[in-house]
């Protein structure tokens, strides 16, 4: 998790756009009445998409309204799992896996290429926006180890080499 809600800028307000409104109102419509809460972090995940990566306060609020939900007990989930971020991230967060599978295949030569390559130490986000370098405690590819998420995929079986061409290629706008 990167950041904390008390020392950003926090917007004043949060409202889901009309898309991902109605995609909400269909994860809700999955479970029973009563069981609504249920939807909490699929529609977090919306909220943070909808915000550049990251869970404004506002937008948790929000989220716990249509939930009817405490809003604590949403903030107990957006503080619990890595997957949220209570920050503003760069275009590219790029988050290297440094669990005991990943550590014994080599994962701290995937940091020092991070490192090396971003510029950033494990918290940081670049000048420019570009790029936010995380700690991830196990993003379930063990059996590919080292690997790290940049986004939404997964780069596994990594050396130093294939980290800093992958990096590189965000670096010069590819994908």
């Amino acid at each position: 998790m990167t950041g904390s809600h008390q020392d950003i800028n926090q917007p004043e307000t949060f409202e889901f756009d009309a898309a991902n409104l109605e995609l909400a109102d269909s994860f809700i419509a999955k479970y029973p009445e009563g069981w609504q809460a249920s939807a909490v972090m699929p529609i977090l995940d919306l909220a943070q998409r909808q915000s550049g990566g990251w869970l404004p306060k506002a937008a948790m609020d929000t989220v716990a309204g249509m939930l009817d939900m405490p809003p604590i007990r949403v903030y107990e989930v957006a503080t619990f799992y890595t997957m949220y971020n209570l920050g503003p991230v760069g275009k590219n967060h790029v988050q290297v896996c440094t669990n005991l599978p990943c550590l014994l295949r080599g994962s701290d030569a995937i940091v020092g290429a991070c490192k090396e390559s971003l510029g950033l130490e494990m918290g940081e986000t670049s000048e420019d926006g570009q790029f936010t370098l995380s700690v991830a405690e196990c993003l379930g590819a063990c059996a590919n180890a080292p690997m790290m998420q940049i986004d939404d995929d997964y780069y596994e079986d990594l050396d130093s080499v294939a980290t800093e061409a992958i990096l590189d290629e965000l670096s010069a706008g590819g994908t």
